[in-house]
């Protein structure tokens, strides 16, 4: 027999291994193989008969007892290598963990201590408390206990591990080194809940979900109930009818800030039966998290985006909670969209898949009324609660009555204040880190910008920085105009973001106790865990935050949401600016009203009447879809075509700008210009990141196929400059 390997090298190139005879080779194995002179680790991808090679190296040794790829999901890597136009070995990468294919991965070992019969010889255990109390006192904690291990005998005897060692040298106890489990839910309390009385809203919807559990047909279902809805408790129930068939599922939310609220509720349904996969846990976590799925020992994930590939046995249900969520698209090669892979690896592996969201995106809205996903819809809050009441500010008006520009209108203060004396809780949403935007000279106008992207720099006040939001480069605030013709010494901070709102917050209600939440604050493990759990039990009074506040979260003290500035997103140079900003604002003001006190949303645009706001006010999803997809079809955008964005960068923009110019005239000989759509090569909305230029060629037809193959053709015989390099955007989410 041949094996196909592949080498943990970027040369998109399969090799081939003869087997030596007697080794127990299977497709997913992790194999050491000779390659050139060196020894390489690979991945047997594939196993033949015959190989068109005549002199071929043997595969040197296993890395691995068991296959760490099961066929299922190389088969589904392979539709991402080609669907993404990224090397095959990149996406292995992807659906294995580097904390599993990594050459430190191993279980963590510790040593474990058992008693002997010889531990329940009473004379002997007398004679012990005379002469060594420290070794009788760890002998009566085993005795009582069990097995322990040996730091945790020795802590909870008050010893020490060298008085257990002296018991293992009389006879007493067994030392034995033994891998241990890390769990990343240690720690963690969790109360037993029982299975909730449906709404027949939610009963139908079950209903269609069990049938495409059952029988594939429809294959996709999307839930689309509104904010409180009670689509957690349709999953739950679905999920628990798919373990009494003994299965398993994967349930995917796009923010690791909902992950622990999403895990207590699971946990607490289905107990033991959950397993654990984001980037914020340890690698030995992962490791072992990871395994536990593979043998089968969980049948139920809780993750992020990665967590779709996780190794579940006999898998039946794909959830995917809040569809419509940008961060499922991941940003570097490949740059899959975990959304659309979820429906692919339910059609390659005959599972159901649901998509769950109270703001659909406009894909999949628009696959439901073509007839490609089931719709069920959830219209109601549970326990009919009310909807809350949205009010528009606009603040052009508000600037009038208040002599100038300002930051909270006087509706928003007013409701601020109310809440807080009532005892409520608020939530304050601003989709912008950071204490101002820019830092502006006032006399010449010259404005902080980084020097490697073409933004301005944002000033964090608690740091004393200016930081950038692209490359993350920081810098020591000016103590004068950095333009040599002015040097004066004073700067204006000009733009808001989150840090400025919580000093200004501090300032107006001194008694509160107020938070930010945002990826500035939320940088060490637990921390999103710590701020949420604060929060649920009321010792907030307001918390602040990013889009990672807007969505799942489900805090029933909240009775009022405020959306600072409204327009943050929706001038963006993006075709999807407009879905963004309804998504974000119906969002956020779901969080309202979700107990027993009805809710209000203070929205503060400076466009009122924008439609993406004005649907957002109303909750009127049909008229924004209606008019976002006519929009849509009239400039053959998706979902009427496929799209996507090649992005040329390097640190030299003429030689950037000469190079597109260059591939956009190799593309025009491969591509059909009667049915593919394709843009000259102008620079990037951010023309430079990270120090290099970018420009980029946009391209758009009704079948991806029809642009991808021209792409891989044009790539293979195009020969790039040095430090030029190109990436490949499928399905482009962002065009920034």
């Amino acid at each position: 027999m041949i094996a196909t390997v592949i080498v943990e090298l970027a040369l998109d190139r399969e090799f081939d291994y003869t087997i030596p005879d007697g080794m127990p080779i299977e497709v997913g194995m992790l194999v050491e193989v000779p390659f050139g002179r060196q020894t390489k680790r690979g991945y047997v991808v594939g196993l033949k008969e015959t190989s068109t090679f005549k002199k071929l190296k043997s595969i040197g040794k296993l890395v691995s007892d068991k296959a760490l790829i099961q066929p299922e999901i190389m088969e589904l890597a392979r539709w991402m290598a080609d669907y993404y136009i990224t090397p095959f070995e990149q996406v292995i990468k992807t659906v294995l963990p580097s904390a599993v294919r990594g050459k430190d991965a191993r279980f963590k070992e510790v040593y474990f201590v058992v008693p002997t019969p010889k531990a329940s010889d009473e004379a002997a255990a007398a004679q012990l408390r005379k002469t060594a109390p420290k070794q009788a006192a760890a002998l009566d904690v085993l005795i009582a206990s069990g097995t322990l291990p040996m730091a945790e005998l020795a802590r909870a005897a008050g010893t020490t591990s060298a008085a257990i060692r002296t018991l293992e040298e009389k006879g007493m106890v067994e030392i034995t080194l033994e891998p241990m489990g890390r769990d990343p839910l240690a720690g963690m309390n969790f109360l037993k809940d029982k299975p909730l009385t449906l709404t027949a809203e939610q009963g139908s919807a079950l209903k269609i979900i069990q049938q495409s559990i059952d029988t594939l047909d429809p294959s996709v279902v999307l839930l689309f109930g509104v904010t409180g809805s009670g689509k957690t408790e349709v999953y739950l129930q679905a999920i628990q009818e798919i373990l009494e068939q003994g299965k398993g599922a994967i349930v995917l939310v796009p923010e690791i800030a909902l992950t622990p609220q999403t895990v207590r509720r699971f946990r607490s349904r289905f107990g033991n039966d959950i397993g654990v996969l984001h980037s914020h846990l340890s690698d030995g976590e992962r490791h072992d998290e990871w395994h536990r799925i593979a043998d089968g020992e969980v049948r139920i994930v809780v993750g992020a985006r990665s967590a779709l590939f996780a190794p579940v046995k006999d898998l039946a249900l794909i959830v995917v909670d809040e569809e419509h969520d940008g961060s499922y698209k991941q940003d570097e090669a490949p740059r899959y969209q975990a959304r659309d892979i979820a429906v692919m690896r339910g059609h390659m592996h005959k599972c159901a898949v649901v998509l769950g969201t109270a703001t659909p995106s406009v894909e999949s809205y628009h696959n439901t009324l073509i007839n490609k996903f089931a719709c069920a819809n959830l219209s109601c809050r549970v326990d009919d609660r009310e909807m809350p009441m949205v009010h528009v500010v606009d603040m052009r008006n508000e600037s009038v009555l208040q002599g100038g520009p300002s930051v909270f209108s006087g509706d928003l203060r007013t409701a601020i204040q109310d809440r807080l004396d009532r005892q409520e809780q608020v939530m304050l949403l601003l989709n912008r880190r950071g204490y101002a935007t820019s830092l502006i000279c006032p006399k010449c106008g010259h404005v902080e910008e980084c020097h490697h992207c073409s933004v301005s720099m944002t000033y964090h006040r608690k740091r004393n920085e200016m930081a950038c939001h692209i490359c993350g480069d920081l810098r020591k605030v000016p103590s004068c105009c950095p333009n040599s013709a002015c040097r004066t010494p004073h700067f204006k901070f000009s733009g808001l973001g989150t840090e400025k709102i919580e000093g200004m917050l501090h300032g107006m209600f001194p008694r509160a106790v107020i938070r930010r939440m945002d990826s500035d604050t939320m940088t060490r493990k637990g921390s999103y865990e710590k701020v949420l759990g604060e929060f649920r039990t009321g010792k907030i009074d307001i918390l602040v935050g990013t889009q990672m506040i807007a969505k799942g979260l489900h805090f029933p003290n909240v009775t009022l949401v405020g959306v600072i500035y409204a327009d943050t997103t929706l001038h963006m140079p993006d075709f999807r600016a407009g879905e963004r900003t309804f998504q974000l604002i119906t969002q956020v003001s779901g969080r309202a009203g979700r107990g027993d006190i009805a809710g209000e949303v203070i929205i503060q645009t400076y466009t009122p009447s924008h439609p993406s706001i004005q649907s957002a006010r109303t909750l009127d999803y049909d008229g924004f879809f209606d008019e976002e997809l006519a929009f849509r079809k009239s400039l053959h955008y998706p979902p009427f075509s496929r799209l996507v964005c090649i992005t040329i960068r390097g640190p030299q923009e003429a030689l950037v700008a000469f190079t597109a110019e260059q591939f956009h005239k190799a593309l025009e000989k491969e591509v059909d210009a009667s049915s593919v759509m394709m843009s000259t090569a102008v620079p990037a909305p951010i023309a430079r990141m990270k120090g290099q230029f970018r420009y980029q060629i946009m391209l758009r037809a009704p079948h991806p196929r029809r642009m991808s193959q021209p792409i891989r053709k044009a790539l293979a015989g195009f020969t790039w400059p040095p430090k030029v390099k190109c990436t490949v955007d499928v399905d482009a989410v962002s065009l920034m």
